[in-house]
This record gives C-alpha cells, structure tokens and sequence, in this order.
C-alpha cells in the first residue's frame, strides 16, 4: 500500500511540474538517496504488466540488496500511460530543462536525437567507468549493443529487442514441391520458391510490405533488410544513401514481386493491407511472408493472436532474409535482418547517478529479467545467457536470439528519419504501381534532398 500511495503522490507531482530527479530524502539522514524510474507505462493501462513488475518486484527487490549493503535507498516509479510521441515530448521537456525521473526508458530510434540536442550524454560521462565496466555487455551481442550507440559511444542499456525473418507455409509448400526446412541463400531462390507456389495455385506466393499504408511496417518489414542484403544502408559515416545501386536492387526485387504476379500490389494500397495480410496467411493464402518475431507471438499465435493458427507449430517455418547473392549483404554477410527495441537510461541531471545507475543495471541482471518473463511473458531479451535459459521451449524466439540478433542491423536514431522512412515507403508504393525502379530511385533522392538538407548530405 506504502509503494502505491508513493507512486501515486510522485505522479501528481509529476503533473504539476515538479523536479523529479532523485533529490536528498526529507526524512533527514545524509545518507538517504532517493531515485526515480519513469516508463510509458501505468497500472491499469498501457503496458499494466510492465507498470506491475517495477513497482511490485523492482523496487522492494532493489531497495532490500541496497539495504544489505548498507545503503539507505528509496525508489519511487513515476507512471506514464499515454500515446509514444506524447511520452517523448514529456522527456524531452523534462531532460531540457534539467527534470525528469533518474532513470528512463526511451525507444532506441530517440536516442541519437537526444543526444545531439544533449538531453543525454554518455554514460560513461554521466555515471562514471562504471558504465563501461558493467558485466552485462559480454552477454548482449555487439549488433544489440549498437542500438545504444551513438557517434561511437554508449548512452543508455538495450532493453530488449526483436528480428526479421521470413516465415512460409509448411503445407503450401509441399503443395509447392518445396522443403520444409526451406533457407534460401540467394534473393533468386526466394523469386523461384514464389513461381513454384503460383504454378501450386497459391493465391499470393509472396507477401514483403510496400506502400505509405503500411507505415513503419514497409520500412521495417521491407525495404530496410532488403537494403541491407544489397549491401547497404540508409544511413552510413554521417551520409544518408540516395540513388544507390543497393537500393535500385532492393527497389528491383518489388518490380520482380508486385510486376511479376508474385504478390498482390492491391493489397499493399490497402488502409489495413497489412492485417489482411495477416488474416491471408493465416488462412493459407500467402506463401511467404517477411515480418518480425511479433508475428509469431502475437499475430498467429494459436491461443492469443490476432489471426490464430491452431497448427501454428506444425504449418509455419521460418528462414533467415539471404543478402542478395551470398557475401553481398552489409558487412559482407549471407543473411541479414533488421531490428527494433527499447533502450533504458540515466538522466545526466540526476544527483545520484552512481546508484541510478545500479538500479538501471540491476533491471537488466539475470535475476530481473527471468523474473520478468516468467508467467508467460517470454520475450526475447538484450542477454544471451538469460535467452538460452528462458527461450528453451521457444524454437522460433530461439532462433531470433542465436541466429538473428548476431546478424541484425538498426535504424539511424536521427530525428529526420522519419521522414527519410516515407520517402522509403513511397519509392516502394511507386515500384509497386508500376514506376521502373531506378525512376523511383531518383525521385526518392529528389525528396531525400529535401529533408536532409541537400545533395551534400547524400551518398548515392
């Protein structure tokens, strides 16, 4: 009762714009630290589960090891429940003006915006060489640890994260003469697993995310690993990549897709294209499908999902996304992906940084996060050692883990991708309409010129 009414008082003081920064307690003792976690998540609301474990387990867990160690720590989580731009606005007017809760978590695409306009600083700086030396690095894979990178330097820990993969029709496929232990190594081997599904009947052989409908989705279900598996990426040393032939070549596998008969170019016009897509292939309409392990637990999932596949175990494979010839991809790899996630930190105007940051630690110790996943909330974290004990009983999570996460790449976390991503979304929808690909290509440097501030800023 004690923790709610604390949470619930910091809330309202939150609310009226209150310095919320761990501050020297009021109960007296110059030993007394207090510190603060923030999240977009609240009792009762979004992300309850995640409000329930930090107020529930976090805290009285943390607060009783500091206590062991002869510390007299007190932590309060201040809740947020509301729309992720609204959150970042909130954070962003906290840490401009020097508030703020001492540690926070923001979505990996904000931290490069953050940092250059120095709401954050790296952590190394703000806490100490304690940063660096944390343990936990040697157990999150260096392509994880770059999401919370920025110009060569750590600013926050990585959450948690996810893969790309391509799932496919285990029935179709036989139906298609094709393997079950389908993995192709070659972009052309995708196109003609797609032809021998449309020869099977298959309604729609291949389904990648194109169009402005699908929103983020074409970006990052689509056009970015494909980027990637054409060796490059959207952003590299500072310069964002225009006409390049890696793009022309990804923009080249839609034409061969969408132009060729072996997807539906309808279907990603579609205000919920890509729901119907959902739907379609859980009713055995679409062949293969490229999409995140999201997919698996909560859109086919067979008690949960949202397109429910009773035989999900049994129907549904999964490959990892080739480069385009093997060797091809971005740093010389045969497969690629891409990936998304959180990133949790410590305010720089934190007055107690050093204990901010045990207690951001101790959220990502093997002991916080198997606590957290329990119950059936198994997700696919930042560590190795803690994915190999919890992921045992997922195969496809497993998979994303140890063969997905060491390979993966990220978003730029600059503020103006965003809009480099629609431009990315309409070259496809074009491509998918029928425009040539180098013609999409080039308007898309065109835009690109636009919002990046010029040819300047452009390496094609």
């Amino acid at each position: 009762m004690a923790l709610r009414k604390r949470v619930v008082a910091v809330a309202v003081a939150a609310g009226l714009g209150l310095t919320a920064c761990g501050g020297q307690s009021s109960g007296g003792g110059g030993d007394a630290i207090e510190l603060t976690i923030t999240q977009n998540a609240i009792a009762g609301g979004k992300n309850a589960a995640a409000a329930k474990f930090v107020a529930d387990w976090v805290i009285p867990t943390f607060e009783a090891a500091q206590k062991a160690k002869g510390k007299n720590v007190t932590v309060t989580f201040i809740p947020s429940g509301v729309d992720d731009e609204q959150y970042k606005t909130k954070l962003s007017l906290d840490l401009k003006s020097g508030k703020g809760a001492d540690v926070i978590d923001i979505d990996g695409i904000w931290a490069g915006e953050f940092a250059e306009a120095g709401y954050l600083k790296p952590l190394s700086e703000v806490v100490g060489p304690e940063a660096d030396a944390w343990d936990g690095w040697a157990q999150i894979p260096e392509a994880v640890q770059g999401m919370a990178e920025f110009d060569g330097k750590k600013y926050a820990l990585p959450v948690g994260t996810d893969g790309r993969v391509l799932y496919f029709n285990k029935s179709l496929f036989a139906k298609a003469g094709l393997p079950a232990d389908w993995q192709p190594k070659s972009w052309q081997e995708i196109l003609d697993a797609g032809a021998k599904l449309k020869s099977a009947g298959v309604p729609v052989p291949i389904q990648i995310n194109a169009g402005t409908a699908m929103g983020e989705a074409t970006a990052m279900q689509g056009v970015l690993p494909l980027l990637a598996g054409a060796g490059g990426e959207v952003h590299r040393d500072g310069k964002w990549t225009g006409a390049s032939q890696p793009l022309k070549d990804a923009l080249g596998l839609y034409q061969k897709i969408y132009g060729g008969g072996l997807g539906d170019p309808r279907l990603q016009q579609e205000a919920k294209g890509r729901d119907k897509s959902f739907q379609q292939f859980a009713q055995g309409k679409i062949g293969i499908l490229m999409e995140g392990d999201y997919f698996w637990r909560g859109v086919v999932n067979p008690k949960t999902g949202v397109a429910k596949m009773a035989d999900r175990d049994q129907a549904v494979g999964y490959a990892l996304i080739p480069a385009i010839e093997p060797g091809k991809g971005i740093r010389g790899q045969d497969f690629v992906s891409m990936s998304g996630g959180a990133l949790r930190t410590v305010n720089p105007g934190s007055k107690h940084p050093k204990e901010a940051f045990e207690l951001l630690a101790f959220t990502l110790s093997p002991e916080a996060l198997k606590e957290e996943t329990k119950d059936g909330n198994v997700r696919v974290t930042p560590r190795s050692d803690v994915n190999k004990e919890i992921l045992a009983g997922e195969p496809l999570l497993t998979f994303i883990s140890e063969k997905v996460l060491p390979l993966t790449a990220y978003r730029p976390p600059v503020a103006v991708y965003p809009q480099v991503s629609v431009a990315l979304q309409e070259a496809t929808a074009a491509v998918a309409g029928g425009t040539p690909p180098d013609q999409a290509a080039a308007d898309y440097q065109k835009k690109l010129e636009g919002i990046v501030g010029g040819a300047g800023n452009i390496a094609s």
